[in-house]
């Protein structure tokens, strides 16, 4: 069955400029990291881009790596692309990225310009795409020149293979030497996508203020800190989740020490008449700096639920003392 998007998409979500750029984003952005691989149902991957897209979700964030295996969220994207986004290609932003390990030996992995540029074309040949409209450095490399990262991403864009550049996990210092350097280049950093939640909190000691200086917009990964800000640990660990594995970022003493907090979270988003992931997810785009949240998801439903988020943003006084209150201990 041929897909038509829903016509009333553009009204689900608001939008948010990003920085100081001509470009809106929806408030919500939806990333492949996980459950788009290979080793994941490629049609309930489907079903989920198709039911981002109805609900005004028009950026898809991918990087070189995401799976597993490597590559194969961009390849599985690449066929949703054909099959079902073609005729909508000018209403979409995709996103891609390099920068942590893709292929063996010194050519991929970190940021030379030579495996920047290699990557980028190998991501454009997985998805079937002519170009992409923003590719990021995905981490910053102790090695090699700013100079030369930074001159990568701006050679994408004079070659018309990016459309905008931007920056991932750089500290504020470094974030906002790269800005200089890419204003300089005539490619300016559109966003930086930093680890940001409820229970990790670096960005707001400088790097909020960097980018609000430079006129970069912010868009936070892991919102929901792996999970732990979700309905999902509030009676202990759940067999089968995250948390449960041996492998993966979430570790279970992260979690026992957490789940007082995440109890008395969730009283609260109760009382906002929301669940606890929305409220989180609202959090963090109470702030005027950040332009959009990166939320990722296992299924239509969770999806659904994450996005109902929007129905409720604003945040009053005391209700942000109680979340810090809480968060302190």
């Amino acid at each position: 069955m041929i897909y038509q998007a829903d016509s009333k998409r553009y009204e689900r979500i608001p939008y948010k400029r990003c920085g100081r750029s001509g470009l809106n984003l929806p408030v919500v952005s939806l990333g492949l990291w996980h459950n788009f691989g290979g080793v994941d149902v490629f049609e309930n991957g489907r079903a989920m881009l198709r039911r981002a897209f109805d609900l005004g979700i028009t950026h898809f964030d991918l990087a070189n790596n995401y799976g597993p295996p490597y590559g194969s969220a961009e390849e599985n994207f690449g066929k949703i692309m054909k099959q079902d986004f073609i005729p909508y290609r000018d209403e979409l932003i995709i996103s891609t990225k390099a920068g942590y390990d893709m292929w063996p030996g010194p050519y991929g992995n970190w940021g030379s310009r030579k495996y920047l540029t290699a990557s980028l074309d190998q991501s454009l040949k997985r998805m079937g795409l002519e170009y992409v409209d923003i590719f990021y450095s995905h981490r910053p490399d102790p090695e090699t020149p700013l100079e030369e990262t930074m001159g990568a991403l701006a050679n994408a864009v004079r070659q018309g293979k990016a459309l905008y550049v931007g920056i991932s996990n750089y500290p504020a210092d470094r974030a906002k030497e790269a800005s200089q350097i890419l204003r300089d280049l005539g490619a300016p950093c559109l966003i930086h996508q930093p680890k940001y939640s409820m229970f990790e909190r670096w960005v707001e000691d400088g790097l909020l203020d960097v980018l609000e200086e430079e006129g970069i917009g912010c868009i936070p990964f892991s919102p929901l800190a792996q999970g732990l800000l979700t309905n999902k640990y509030l009676k202990g660990i759940p067999e089968g989740s995250r948390a449960a594995k041996s492998w993966g970022f979430l570790k279970a003493d992260q979690v026992e020490p957490a789940v007082e907090k995440v109890k008395k979270l969730n009283e609260l988003a109760q009382q906002r008449g929301q669940s606890l992931a929305q409220m989180a997810l609202a959090w963090i785009v109470k702030d005027p700096r950040i332009t959009t949240v990166l939320i990722g998801a296992s299924s239509v439903a969770q999806l659904e639920d994450n996005v109902a988020m929007t129905n409720n943003l604003d945040f009053s006084a005391a209700e942000l003392q109680t979340i810090e209150d809480i968060l302190k201990g």
